[in-house]
């Protein structure tokens, strides 16, 4: 096995050192990067739910199928059984989402 000269290997030590400012700004920017993702965490916790059920309760949909006293309502985007709460509502009326039971709304007149 051939024997390695330790002066073939010269190593340069400039060439390892950082500036101090490098430093700095790194540690900075790992600072601030830490710093905004707990702040931003902290506040999706406590972000009010905006999907779902709970959602659409006080919600104003249309009728699109007239309600005597089922039928089906659009709201958000989206056609969904509904009931009406109270007599029978016209196609085209604005009706206002009272409870949420399952996939069928329930609604009364506005």
């Amino acid at each position: 096995m051939p024997q390695i000269d330790p002066g073939q290997f010269q190593i340069d030590q400039d060439w390892f050192r950082l500036d101090p400012w490098v430093i700095a700004v790194v540690a900075i920017c790992v600072v601030a990067f830490v710093a905004i993702t707990i702040i931003w965490g902290i506040r999706a916790h406590r972000r009010r739910i905006s999907a779902g059920r709970e959602e659409l309760v006080g919600r104003t949909a249309v009728v699109t199928e007239a309600l005597n006293p089922r039928g089906t309502v659009f709201v958000e985007g989206e056609r969904w059984a509904a009931e009406a709460e109270e007599g029978r509502v016209k196609v085209g009326d604005e009706v206002t989402i009272t409870r949420v039971e399952s996939l069928k709304l329930y609604v009364s007149k506005k």
